[in-house]
């Protein structure tokens, strides 16, 4: 069973911290007891970059950070938190004169599915440079 957060941002979208490094989600999922954390953002190209940089396999089918990523190494033993390949896409539309909202998260197998997917969505996505989401 693990706890999780799965509805984050990457560091590239509107709004969000700068400092939402993965060994700073890695460090505060660590310290809050969270061992599952979405990735977020997957579409965004530099933050799927740092992802495949920074993230290895655990045989699972999640990801954990890199030993020599970890700002605090010490713990590094004790039970990472695992990561899962995760997005956001933003429906918006107009229902009775009313702007309106869903977000649905999309969770993946991996980083070569958000890979794949990436591509092939690039075409309709209009904020992905910008913000990340889809």
């Amino acid at each position: 069973m693990y706890i999780a957060d799965l509805h984050i941002h990457s560091r590239y979208s509107r709004a969000t911290s700068k400092e939402g490094t993965v060994p700073m989600l890695d460090l505060w999922a660590s310290r809050k007891g969270i061992g599952l954390v979405g990735t977020g953002d997957f579409t965004h190209p530099a933050w799927r970059k740092e992802l495949e940089e920074m993230l290895v396999p655990d045989g699972s089918g999640l990801y954990v950070l890199r030993e020599d990523q970890c700002i605090e190494p010490d713990t590094a033993a004790a039970g990472r938190p695992r990561f899962v390949v995760t997005g956001e896409i933003s429906s918006i539309y107009k229902k009775d004169g009313k702007v309106r909202k869903v977000h649905s998260l999309i969770i993946l197998p991996g980083l070569e599915a958000a890979e794949k997917i990436s591509k092939s969505w690039r075409p309709l996505a209009i904020f992905i440079l910008t913000d990340g989401r889809f």
